[in-house]
């Protein structure tokens, strides 16, 4: 295993994002960048130990000693003022190029510190179970200062500090303006859409929080310190979505339908933040397609998965829009039905690029074939199924029985008309009829007796009765 060269303009860029210091290469001391948070407590000592992978051969381990001791020190040395501690990388992959491996040294006293960094590449076992000679690495010292723990642990080569927040927070407000324009469409409310969706974003994340605390019982912490998950904010947000149209009295299905093209927006911006923050890596690769990654520990050429499931995203929420923006489906729900069991599959299918370890023997399975069957279906539906009527029927739900209707506003007096109570979708034919008088001519229409409200007409998606004009001018219709 050669020596580590010293870094070229790439790996100086790539440190400078994880804000490295010192000039003792191969070893960088991880600092956040943030003078007014030196002396807080918690602290931590970053540290990070750059080597080449092998060119070729199998995965090795590399394994790091880091030996440290504090220097700006007064009085005897206590069990704060140095340590020893080692940092594994159990498979380095050979021709992966240049590899980060970065470690934290916790519960420290502040201060300026001197750390050297000893490491030696494993090699695997042969066929006969023989145990070839480990390679030793580079090693150096240098000279840096202890930071602030909770920063010092979201900071690695290739990390940027603050980019996921920041865009999720952007991919969550292009989903609410994405959501507001679609309602408007749709001729839903838009106030109570925008609240339901403000209310399920909460939602979501008090639910990705308690999904990864489920699915991580062995890690440590309070509940708003641990990690989150996407399956746990997608079923919260949805469950949130549907109760909250049920209360508000929006249609469910059509809220749903306008909701999945802003969902998967969202999703395909916040997937980006998680490529720059260091989180959701994907496996270390040697192929010309990786892209150099990190996920907080170890930086190297990874599949990209971040960036592929945010195109999945993307494709989603553009085919799903355009099915929307075409018109209302003959079932409402379908939309997101198809649209949601499409990004499932996707993302299923690129678990297993994470390298994540499996829950369950057979879950994953189960997953893809549950999401591929909802998506046959809701095709299926959406196919087969008769189309809305029109009128009424298209515009929303039919009144209830036993429930009294608000009586629509009387109009009519002031064009000498006799005075009727009508449907607002009849109100608007009368209208029309009367813009289309020419010469602005005033005549007066009167509405067939049998049909004065037209309720059971209008119920069935029919049209609203033509009126009857008297006086000068001819019938518009006729």
């Amino acid at each position: 295993m050669p020596a580590c060269p010293p870094p070229d303009a790439d790996v100086r860029r790539l440190a400078a994002l994880a804000g490295g210091s010192g000039t003792g290469w191969p070893l960088q001391f991880v600092t956040p960048g943030f003078e007014s948070l030196s002396s807080q407590e918690p602290q931590a000592i970053g540290l990070t130990y750059w080597f080449d992978a092998a060119p070729d051969g199998d995965p090795h381990p590399v394994t790091v000693r880091f030996i440290g001791v504090r220097l700006d020190m007064q009085g005897s040395r206590g069990p704060k003022d140095s340590f020893q501690e080692v940092a594994t990388l159990p498979r380095a992959q050979p021709g992966s190029g240049r590899v980060a491996l970065t470690h934290r040294v916790l519960d420290k006293t502040p201060g300026r510190w001197q750390v050297t960094a000893h490491a030696i590449a494993g090699a695997p076992q042969d066929g006969g179970g023989a145990q070839v000679p480990p390679v030793p690495l580079a090693s150096a010292t240098n000279i840096g200062v202890s930071s602030y723990a909770p920063l010092a642990q979201l900071r690695a080569p290739g990390v940027v500090l603050g980019a996921w927040p920041a865009l999720v927070g952007t991919g969550v407000l292009a989903a609410l303006m994405m959501e507001s324009v679609l309602a408007a469409r749709r001729e839903l409310p838009v106030s109570r859409v925008l609240l339901v969706a403000l209310v399920a974003c909460v939602m979501g994340l008090l639910g990705a929080k308690v999904y990864y605390r489920v699915m991580h019982l062995e890690e440590k912490g309070r509940l708003l310190s641990v990690g989150m998950s996407i399956q746990g904010f997608v079923l919260a947000a949805i469950g949130t979505f549907v109760l909250g149209a049920a209360m508000s009295g929006i249609p469910v299905g059509v809220q749903l339908d306008v909701t999945v093209p802003s969902l998967l927006l969202g999703q395909a911006i916040g997937r980006l933040g998680c490529f720059f923050g260091g989180c959701c890596a994907g496996l270390p690769t040697s192929s010309r397609w990786g892209l150099w990654s990190s996920d907080r520990q170890v930086g190297v050429r990874r599949i990209p998965v971040q960036l592929m499931e945010s195109a999945l995203a993307a494709t989603l929420a553009t085919a799903t829009l355009l099915t929307v923006l075409a018109g209302r489906p003959h079932v409402d729900g379908m939309v997101f039905l198809a649209g949601f069991a499409l990004y499932v599959v996707g993302r299923q299918l690129l678990f297993q690029l994470r390298g994540l370890p499996r829950k369950t023997a057979h879950g994953r399975q189960i997953t893809l074939v549950l999401a591929g069957i909802t998506f046959l279906a809701a095709l299926a539906a959406g196919l087969l199924a008769r189309p809305n009527p029109r009128g009424a029927a298209r515009r929303g739900p039919a009144p209830t029985r036993g429930r009294r209707e608000r009586r629509p506003r009387c109009w009519g007096a002031r064009q000498g008309a006799a005075v009727r109570c009508l449907p607002a979708r009849v109100r608007s034919g009368y209208r029309r009829h009367q813009s289309r008088a020419a010469g602005g001519q005033r005549r007066s229409c009167r509405l067939p007796a049998q049909a004065a409200l037209a309720r059971g007409v209008l119920s069935r998606g029919g049209r609203p009765p033509r009126p009857r004009c008297q006086g000068r001018g001819a019938n518009p219709d006729r």
